[in-house]
């Protein structure tokens, strides 16, 4: 299930991106041969006007291919003379260039915008410590993410689960705050605990033996929060969703700058990162916290996809606005051969580091 959530998000993502730049070209009169759903190879098409739509067989990205984006194809639409070169990426003024190169960044940045509000009007799940946490109401006790081979993974808790009763032959929690559950664990130290907890509207009941942690005493191998919900009205729903997706913006420009620096200097790593595998067991996650948590799930990477295209790397649309920036400031075009190579090399770079990350990601999921 976790995965079928993944491609449906990843179609979306990818489908939304690519119309950006799709629909920016058809605006500025620049013909599209063709608009396509994944990767080769392909699985079937159909072609409407001068454009041909597709739906490949890998799942992992799209394509739209915009006549003359790439130099070397405006050079061999001249020798076929098949080709009106004034409708060609390459004959538009830089400014257009540059709208095209940036519509999917735009659409990504939009379609989280909408899922957030979307996410507000239904009543999103919030952490009482976000800073989005103003308005919330029906606060929970819920566990976030349980250790692999923990007393509590031991013991059939998953994330999810709502914490309604802790106690022990003495005493009961008097209020369901973390740190109270978190203190709790502490005292009793190597003694059972009752744990109440709801799943799915069923109310259960489980003793858990807290364990020794090196250096952090006892635990039962949970991640816990407070958890409520924010309802709000479509118009501060928009409101709050134009915000949340600005914040996170900068929230995820900081991190990664910080992660590339830190990449430098040693201070960080590529393991740190999540690929797709990982992202698949997040989205499963994700879903246990219902369909409003789900939403702003996909928004936020929404913002990761839209920040990471605006980065200035060759194969990326930030590295194509980037050659559009020097073509206006030289005053000429980038030679075709120079672009061409730039792309494939940085297009490469990109595969090897999503080998990479996947690697990590699934030792992670055998650790």
């Amino acid at each position: 299930m976790s995965i079928i959530l993944f491609l449906v998000i990843l179609f979306v993502l990818v489908l939304v991106h690519e119309f950006g730049h799709f629909i920016t070209a058809k605006w500025a009169k620049i013909r599209v041969d063709e608009f396509a759903i994944g990767f080769p190879p392909k699985v079937f098409s159909w072609k409407r006007g001068e454009t041909q739509y597709s739906l490949n067989l890998l799942p992992f990205g799209g394509f739209v291919k915009i006549f003359g984006e790439n130099p070397a194809e405006t050079e061999e639409e001249k020798k076929a003379e098949n080709g009106d070169l004034s409708r060609s990426f390459g004959a538009q003024p830089k400014w257009i260039q540059a709208g095209v190169l940036l519509a999917g960044i735009l659409f990504n940045a939009l379609l989280a915008w909408a899922l957030f509000s979307t996410s507000y009007m239904i009543g999103l799940p919030t952490s009482s410590q976000s800073v989005f946490a103003e308005g919330l109401r029906d606060t929970k006790l819920v566990i976030l993410d349980v250790s692999n081979g923990s007393p509590a993974s031991i013991a059939g808790i998953e994330a999810g689960d709502q914490i309604v009763s802790v106690s022990s032959q003495l005493e009961n929690i008097k209020g369901l705050k973390p740190e109270f559950f978190r203190s709790f664990v502490q005292d009793h130290k190597g003694d059972a605990i009752d744990i109440g907890y709801v799943r799915n509207g069923e109310t259960r009941n489980v003793l858990i033996t807290p364990a020794s942690v090196p250096g952090a005493g006892y635990a039962v191998g949970v991640v816990i929060d407070e958890i409520g919900v924010i309802k709000l009205s479509p118009f501060e729903a928009i409101w709050q969703g134009l915000k949340t997706t600005g914040s996170l913006s900068y929230l995820t420009i900081s991190s990664l700058a910080d992660l590339l620096s830190g990449m430098f200097n040693g201070k960080s790593e590529i393991s740190s990162l999540t690929g797709p595998v990982g992202i698949v067991g997040m989205v499963g996650e994700a879903s246990k916290f219902g369909f409003a948590y789900l939403l702003s799930f996909t928004a936020l990477i929404s913002v990761n996809l839209a920040v990471l295209n605006l980065l200035p790397f060759p194969a990326l649309d930030g590295g194509r606005f980037l050659f559009v920036i020097i073509e206006s400031i030289k005053g000429s075009p980038i030679k075709p051969v120079v672009a061409n190579t730039f792309n494939l090399i940085g297009f490469a770079i990109l595969i090897i580091l999503m080998l990479v990350v996947t690697y990590h990601d699934i030792a992670r999921l055998f650790g």
